[in-house]
């Protein structure tokens, strides 16, 4: 009787006279619905991972090489001699009146980067599966870092493009001026792209192999190895839903002044660039959350 009774004054033990507990709580994060599905400020708090994932990628990708950054030259000059070779002399592909050499080369010099900066941020999610396991982060980061780090390529191989310039006497006009902006939407177009391809894979690993075949499919329906004036006029209009059709041809017009900015193109090409990035944004964000678990 006397247990009992004691056990029952324990029990009326009041909430506030017991020691304080540590509580852990949960923080849930999901995926904003709507028209609101990027959050700006919170990609500027992840700054600086954004330039740690982008520095990672550059030495990745020249690490225990021998020749270093020279391969961001290798790739397009040497594919500018074999083009040159097969479609410029043997062929006899026009050129619209420009020596091949350096009409192909303004063309590979959008192409390479576009192409590299797609296949790079396509895997991106996939090389980065025990990062997005482990902490949390905007998974935005990891494909537009991956676009981001080829533009240090493209830099580079600039050189070599500032070189045939000179080399064939070619003066740049006033379009020159361009030049910035069409390297923006090349690298929007290759991260939206880049976007949707990413997500994909994630999901479904096969897209891995698809990649280097859109990669080259892409290669014959954009102009880089002939001009669009190949093409009856009432045809053009085809190749010009490609959007890199008109980035291309303005690299052209920007870098050689040989012809004035086409401005009707290059206003499509941005619409279409600006539909890849939206709704590439909008479906990555809508897969988000199932990124830790499928990965």
């Amino acid at each position: 009787m006397e247990v009992s009774e004691m056990d029952s004054k324990q029990s009326e033990t009041p909430i506030h006279a017991l020691p304080d507990l540590q509580v852990h709580s949960a923080i849930h994060i999901e995926a904003r619905r709507g028209w609101q599905f990027i959050d700006l400020k919170e990609l500027w708090r992840y700054r600086e991972l954004a330039y740690f994932l982008c520095w990672r990628d550059i030495k990745v990708r020249y690490k225990q090489t021998v020749l270093g950054a020279l391969w961001a030259i290798i790739q397009p000059f040497f594919s500018m001699v074999v083009f040159t070779i097969f479609f410029g002399r043997m062929a006899k592909v026009p050129s619209d009146g420009i020596p091949y050499p350096i009409f192909v080369y303004s063309g590979l010099l959008a192409w390479t980067y576009f192409s590299n900066a797609l296949s790079a941020s396509g895997n991106s999610l996939v090389g980065s599966s025990n990062l997005i396991t482990k902490i949390y982060f905007p998974r935005l980061i990891i494909p537009g870092a991956a676009a981001l780090a080829g533009l240090v390529d493209f830099g580079i191989a600039s050189l070599v493009m500032a070189g045939l310039v000179f080399y064939y006497h070619f003066v740049p006009g006033s379009g020159i001026l361009l030049f910035p902006y069409l390297v923006c939407f090349t690298f929007l177009l290759a991260m939206g792209a880049g976007l949707w391809l990413s997500a994909l894979n994630v999901k479904y690993r096969d897209i891995r192999y698809a990649i280097p075949f859109l990669i080259q499919m892409g290669l014959f329906i954009t102009p880089v190895i002939y001009p669009v004036s190949i093409l009856p006029n009432k045809w053009q209009w085809i190749l010009y839903l490609n959007p890199m059709a008109g980035l291309v041809e303005n690299y052209r017009a920007c870098i050689l002044g040989q012809t004035s900015i086409n401005w009707s193109v290059l206003a499509i090409s941005n619409i279409i660039t600006l539909i890849i990035l939206l709704s590439g944004m909008f479906y990555f964000r809508r897969m988000e959350k199932t990124f830790a678990d499928v990965v």
